[in-house]
């Protein structure tokens, strides 16, 4: 039975089915067709139009952030972030996690109210660590305390440097000793990480060096250590000394010089050609190598015409009488006679001898006994004064070397005949006055190998300088593109409005009826054809509505009631009448 009872109820449930689907397709086409799904694909449009409106509003309203800090620790961070809350201030993190970023227009407001809480701290800790001492700490605990918070100190002092980011500092202390010889002096060690594309030269080096050195006791800078983040090893004693390389405080000593030189020419000429009539340039060779010489200098005697100077002066005479007396050794040679004289005569004792001959009582023919020859001997010794000089020279850095200059001089203004100013140039006295002016400035000597050049030509006339156009200045740039991205919103924003919002909305809300004055028209009879009844009403209709609008005189509760009355006698005319108004 019950098999019976499916196979009897089965073909009238199907068919209920299909007629409620086919009547849920029809009601949606009759939906669509009464123009449903047109006003519902309009306010999705609409809806549409408006949020691209406001996400364009919003992204010109987007506010730019910038870096308020990067690369600090994460405590400093955590206090940052919690300081920004508390302050209201939007922020954001970087992606990489390691920079902080704010509205930019509050980038430099946030920093120094967050300089005013001491943020951020940086990673060392400083003597604030002594602020925290507990009751009853051991005497090891307060050195390493004190230990790390000079080493915090001198960390954030060598951070103050431009070139380093960050800086770490070790420090061996010893214990004291009594004892003179177990005394061990102190070590540092100075890790820098610079930044990118940063350097040091030596001079900051060293500044580093006796940083560390002169803060803590009996530390000698030999001791200090610098290495930067790649490992090198920025001091030692491999590396050159301060006298051996060109510091820039040198260099700019040379450019002062040059600087004073070229003033000083230009301020002597300038009250003789004019003012802007002269250029100068100067280049100075400096030495700044430093030299020790000693020399020891002897002089000959002086001139044969000047007397020399006698230091000491010794002369001896002595004068021996020689006899005749045999002498030497006994023998045969000296048992013979002597041998007469050979030697000549002397002057002396040829005179003695004429004298003895001429004296009174002495017999002539008798002979006299010769006179006995004398031997005399003279040594005299002199010492003359020799010249010596010694000198001592020490060669200052900073000598001037070589000095070189050029100076271009304009012609000179001259009224011709015809009252007309004229340039002219310079005559020859004129040029050798000038030139004598310029030596005497510049300070030339000829034996050092000064140059010098003046020359005298027309200068290029100097035309004003265009100013700069309005739309050219950076100031100017900066605002045009503020307001060119406001007026680029602000124009799609009306393209959208007119293009596509007003049309929607246009179509989507019902327009007021127009006063029309439509008379009760005559219910029609069974026998009427439809197709022609629905023509003849239209017609009706049509020209109701112009006779209603020439008379005017009706109220507008009339026109209503005859539009109902048209709308229930027959709706299919008052369809096709809207549905041609909406087409239109």
């Amino acid at each position: 039975m019950a098999t019976a009872g499916e196979q009897a109820t089965a073909p009238v449930f199907m068919p209920e089915a299909e007629t409620g689907e086919q009547n849920a397709i029809q009601r949606f086409i009759a939906y669509a067709r009464s123009g449903g799904m047109r006003t519902y694909f309009l306010i999705l449009g609409i809806a549409a139009v408006i949020g691209i409106m406001a996400a364009i509003w919003l992204w010109s309203q987007k506010t730019e952030y910038k870096v308020l800090f990067s690369n600090y620790s994460d405590k400093d961070g955590g206090a940052i972030v919690t300081a920004l809350q508390q302050m209201n201030v939007p922020y954001k993190i970087a992606d990489t996690g390691n920079a902080i970023l704010v509205p930019d227009k509050q980038v430099h407001d946030v920093r120094l109210r967050l300089a005013s809480q001491g943020l951020p701290k940086g990673g060392g800790i400083g003597f604030e660590l002594m602020e925290n001492q507990k009751l009853g700490i051991s005497q090891f605990l307060e050195q390493v305390n004190f230990q790390r918070a000079l080493e915090g100190e001198m960390a954030r002092s060598i951070q103050s440097i431009g070139a380093v980011q960050t800086a770490r500092v070790h420090l061996a202390l010893h214990k004291a000793s009594v004892f003179v010889r177990e005394q061990q002096k102190p070590t540092a060690s100075v890790l820098l990480n610079l930044h990118p594309g940063r350097s040091l030269d030596q001079n900051q080096v060293n500044a580093i060096v006796h940083l560390v050195a002169s803060s803590v006791p009996s530390l000698v800078a030999s001791n200090v250590t610098v290495v930067d983040q790649a490992g090198n090893l920025l001091s030692g004693p491999d590396k050159p000394k301060d006298n051996k390389t060109l510091d820039p405080s040198q260099i700019q000593y040379v450019q002062e010089l040059q600087r004073n030189i070229i003033k000083r020419v230009e301020s002597i000429l300038t009250p003789i050609v004019g003012e802007n009539n002269v250029r100068a340039e100067a280049t100075a060779e400096v030495d700044f190598s430093t030299s020790e010489q000693a020399a020891e200098t002897y002089k000959p005697n002086q001139p044969p015409k000047n007397d020399p100077a006698i230091r000491s002066q010794q002369s001896s005479e002595s004068q021996t009488v020689v006899s005749n007396a045999a002498t030497g050794v006994p023998g045969a040679l000296t048992n013979q006679p002597p041998v007469p004289a050979t030697a000549p005569i002397t002057q002396q004792q040829q005179a003695a001898r004429g004298a003895a001959a001429t004296a009174p009582g002495a017999r002539p023919g008798t002979a006299t006994t010769p006179p006995q020859p004398i031997k005399s001997q003279k040594d005299a010794t002199v010492n003359y004064e020799v010249d010596k000089t010694i000198r001592y020279t020490q060669q200052p850095m900073g000598g001037l070397k070589r000095l070189t200059v050029a100076v271009v001089v304009n012609y000179k203004k001259q009224t011709d005949s015809e009252g007309k100013v004229v340039l002219a140039p310079l005559t020859e006295a004129e040029k050798v006055q000038v030139t004598d002016l310029v030596k005497e400035a510049m300070g030339y000597n000829k034996d050092r190998g000064d140059s010098l050049n003046v020359v005298n030509s027309p200068f290029a006339s100097k035309d004003a300088a265009p100013e700069t156009p309005l739309w050219k200045r950076p100031e100017m740039l900066a605002l045009a593109q503020e307001a060119g991205k406001y007026i680029l919103v602000g124009a799609i924003l009306l393209y959208l409005f007119f293009a596509f919002l007003r049309p929607m909305m246009r179509k989507l809300l019902p327009q007021p009826p127009k006063a029309e004055t439509v008379p009760p028209v005559a219910e029609k009879t069974e026998g009427e054809g439809g197709e022609e009844g629905e023509e003849g009403e239209e017609d009706a209709i049509v020209s109701l509505s112009e006779k209603g609008q020439r008379q005017g005189a009706r109220k507008y509760e009339d026109n209503l009631g005859a539009a109902k009355q048209l709308a229930k006698q027959d709706p299919k005319v008052v369809a096709n009448i809207i549905k041609n108004w909406v087409e239109e």
